[in-house]
């Protein structure tokens, strides 16, 4: 195996990183070609490329062919577990609500072998050139104009942060004067929800990064990194904040309504709002490997902030691409490294939002503002979605027999 201590990476060896783990890792994820985990489960490939659709099974790319899959063994020994204990009607609810079993169906964002997709292209693919407008025309089917018209006096509320204006500004619209709910209003929406964050009035004809980049950071890289963050952060299947927009739409409630609901949902520690923990623990973390101490992860089970996405076990597609785009800093990449070889923790999207504050010297806040803004038109998708069913989202509950 190659020496990997103490290397500073840059983008491009990050990437190496992530997608050749097998051979990096020194307790690699197990990992069994489609063959094995057909006959370990008894069934087809069929139904292991089924089971892989509904989130039962993940899979990635082989580093060594990228016409084949890899699938895990930890699922695989899980769903073999579940055969041999039989599941109860309640076992099944119950685990829908933990990255369990798929709950409702959506044509918008399907994730799979290691990588996501909206409305069949490939995501990543997409960000190489597409504008956040692009893909909330695609997803959404919204228009986002961007003529100062469009907008007429709108002025984004004069509040320290991002993520308060935003609020504020959705607030206002869902308890101002009823108006047009349809893709229209949407697209006006989604651009006010940009200006709040950026707290600038509207600069004329330009693109959503456009306003961001012109408002936070002198960089130049910042116009085009930011466009590929708006894409990569635009929708990730039935996420909280999805999920909470799509139970407030299928009431009826009106867009701006919706919007601040998801807003809500992202703003907590376990989904957008890990980013501000996550900043200050990986700042902390890299100092401490710098100095040669031994690093301590947290002890209650869980990864550390912005690491080990359950869906991603070989790595966060969004993560690899911004970082490619946009490196970290030596004791940041170190850090990286160190996780992954030592612990099999990756990156995910939270800590290139976090190197992207950091790099492109964006206002605290920012990044978690990227993420809002591009979740957006995620969220818009959703919201029409589930307006499109006709069904109102009432789950049940069982007693439990505690008081």
């Amino acid at each position: 195996m190659p020496e990997i201590k103490n290397q500073t990476l840059d983008g491009s060896s990050i990437l190496i990183k992530l997608i050749n783990m097998s051979e990096l890792h020194e307790n690699p994820i197990p990992l069994l070609p489609a063959a094995e985990a057909s006959v370990t489960l008894g069934i087809s490939r069929d139904t292991l490329y089924a089971y892989v659709s509904r989130g039962l099974v993940r899979a990635v790319q082989d580093p060594e062919d990228a016409r084949k899959s890899l699938y895990d063994r930890r699922d695989i020994d899980e769903l073999l577990a579940r055969k041999r204990r039989g599941r109860s009607r309640k076992d099944i609810a119950a685990s829908t609500l933990h990255w369990g079993e798929p709950v409702l169906p959506s044509t918008i964002t399907r994730i799979a072998d290691g990588a996501f997709y909206y409305r069949g292209a490939d995501a990543v693919a997409l960000s190489q050139e597409a504008r956040l407008e692009d893909i909330a025309r695609r997803i959404a089917r919204i228009p986002v104009a961007a003529s100062r018209a469009a907008q007429k006096d709108f002025h984004p509320p004069r509040l320290p942060t991002p993520l308060g204006r935003m609020m504020q500004t959705m607030t206002d619209a869902a308890i101002g004067p009823p108006g047009q709910d349809g893709p229209a209003e949407a697209g006006r929406l989604l651009r006010q929800i940009a200006l709040s964050a950026a707290g600038t009035d509207d600069p004329g004809p330009v693109a959503v990064h456009g306003i961001l980049a012109r408002a936070w950071s002198e960089d130049p890289r910042a116009p085009d990194i930011l466009r590929r963050a708006l894409v990569l952060c635009a929708d990730h299947e039935l996420n909280a904040s999805a999920y909470a927009t799509r139970v407030v739409a299928s009431t009826g409630a009106r867009l701006p309504a919706c919007l601040l609901t998801g807003l809500a949902a992202l703003s907590g520690p376990r989904h957008g709002g890990i980013i501000d923990i996550g900043r200050t623990w990986v700042r902390n973390a890299a100092r401490t490997l710098a100095k040669g101490e031994p690093l301590t992860l947290p002890d209650d089970g869980d990864p550390p902030p912005g690491f080990g996405h359950p869906l991603y076990p070989n790595g966060d597609p969004r993560a690899l691409e911004l970082l490619e785009h946009c490196p970290p800093p030596s004791e940041w990449a170190n850090l990286i490294d160190y996780l992954g070889t030592a612990h099999s923790l990756y990156p995910s999207l939270d800590i290139s939002l976090i190197t992207l504050e950091r790099q492109l010297k964006l206002p605290r806040g920012g990044g978690f503002g990227l993420f809002a803004v591009g979740r957006t038109a995620g969220w818009l998708a959703h919201i029409f979605e589930q307006r499109r069913s006709g069904r109102l989202i009432r789950p049940r509950a069982f007693h439990s027999g505690e008081t």
